[in-house]
């Protein structure tokens, strides 16, 4: 079953059906953002950055605002692709889903994602747009839900959602995440947990 979370509004990057042009923008202003920070995504900038005219990113996007949306909504769609490909792989067991968002944080596929120092500062900019929240929260709700109908008693489903989560975040802003070894064994505790090891099954 698909996802179905990834958002359809203005904010909705829809890569899988994009222009080229549309496409070359979004990661012109990814490569910008990482590089030297949101303050200085203008769209002058990316424009230049993509080898597209003002009028032409227009077209596309309104403007900054709507940018760094469908920036932010991409790398929420990738990540969705990513679980969705491992689900099917998972079979039928429960914890399925559970185990491929664990996998999805941990072990992203390659070319998914934001690149490295991209995320800080865009979604900085992000939090203040309460309707780009509003999209989120949406997509956090329906993985919750998938997470609570999963096989697995639901708190345990739940606390590796956080979990995963945790670690996306410490590893996005440098809050001690865990590394090396430890970050192996982290991850396949976790996939222990999620294939009912110690009581991981729904009573």
């Amino acid at each position: 079953m698909a996802m179905d979370t990834a958002p359809s509004g203005r904010y909705s990057s829809n890569v899988e059906g994009s222009s080229d042009t549309r496409r070359r923008l979004l990661l012109a202003a990814e490569r910008l953002a990482g590089r030297e920070g949101v303050a200085r995504l203008t769209l002058e900038a990316v424009a230049a950055e993509a080898g597209v005219s003002k009028g032409g990113l227009l077209y596309h996007f309104s403007g900054k605002e709507e940018l760094i949306g469908a920036m932010v909504m991409r790398w929420v769609e990738d990540f969705e692709r990513d679980v969705e490909s491992r689900l099917a792989r998972e079979g039928s067991r429960a914890g399925r889903w559970v185990r491929a968002y664990v996998g999805a944080t941990f072990e992203p596929e390659a070319g998914s994602g934001p690149a490295a120092g991209e995320p800080v500062s865009v979604l900085a900019a992000a939090a203040t747009n309460r309707e780009l929240l509003g999209e989120l929260r949406r997509c956090y709700r329906k993985w919750q839900e998938r997470m609570e109908d999963d096989g697995l008693d639901p708190a345990l489903a739940t606390l590796l959602r956080l979990a995963a989560d945790g670690l996306w975040f410490s590893e996005l802003f440098g809050l001690a995440p865990p590394s090396g070894r430890l970050r192996e064994r982290v991850h396949r505790r976790m996939l222990e947990l999620a294939s009912g090891g110690c009581g991981g099954r729904k009573p």
